[in-house]
């Protein structure tokens, strides 16, 4: 069974979504209001916003043994991460070929590692559904040192949040300036950011934007490694 597609959206922000170009298993391509995921589905990050991350936060990154992955997917952030030296412990809940460790996030009561860099469930980490289960499980049940997600940049700002953003404010946030298509056909990109929380900054949330020639520096690091 087909998950609704974005243009629920759409109808609770108030604004209509585009028709987009969705590409037919023919080869044949169609104009559709939105596109819709099946089940298991999911979109892989593409390497830019990883690889602007990693130029910005590698300093702090190389002070961990090992990074935890723990929405892997089909391994395209792990690859980056290793592509410049660091360990990566990868998990998931669907099997995609990248030797991740095929268990749910909330059946580790320890974490395999003492810093998190993934791009999380989105639906649990808002405050509708999953009340910021995720991010509690991280940040209080497992008690993790580091964690950077990807989010929409609007995330904090979502109805129920606030106590949560209160305990548990972020030492970083990265705004990247370019907008991210996830899905790599044509569906309305977004503007997003990497949320970092790090036990060992003490001060108020710092601020900073990224740009594509982060991207770029990183790759001029892992030709260097």
């Amino acid at each position: 069974m087909s998950a609704p597609s974005a243009r629920g959206l759409f109808r609770a922000t108030g604004k209509k979504s585009k028709p987009v170009v969705q590409r037919n298993l023919d080869g044949s391509y169609e104009r559709v209001d939105g596109l819709e995921r099946e089940k298991e589905d999911f979109y892989p990050t593409p390497p830019e916003p990883t690889r602007a991350l990693l130029h910005a936060e590698i300093d702090r990154l190389q002070d961990f043994g090992a990074i935890w992955e723990p929405a892997a997917g089909d391994g395209a952030m792990v690859r980056e991460m290793e592509s410049i030296g660091l360990t990566v412990r990868a998990s998931d809940l669907v099997d995609r070929g990248c030797g991740a460790d095929i268990r749910s996030f909330y059946d580790f009561p320890v974490a395999p590692a003492r810093a998190i860099v993934t791009n999380p469930p989105f639906s649990e980490c808002g405050w509708g559904n999953g009340k910021a289960r995720w991010l509690k499980h991280a940040l209080e049940g497992l008690g993790v040192e580091y964690m950077a997600l990807l989010m929409n940049w609007g995330w904090p700002g979502a109805g129920g949040l606030g106590p949560f953003y209160a305990a548990h404010p972020p030492a970083r946030v990265y705004l990247m300036r370019w907008k991210i298509d996830f899905t790599g056909q044509g569906a309305p990109p977004m503007l997003n950011a990497w949320f970092v929380w790090d036990k060992a900054w003490q001060g108020e949330t710092v601020l900073r934007m990224l740009d594509r020639k982060d991207a770029r520096q990183a790759e001029l690091f892992e030709a260097a490694a």
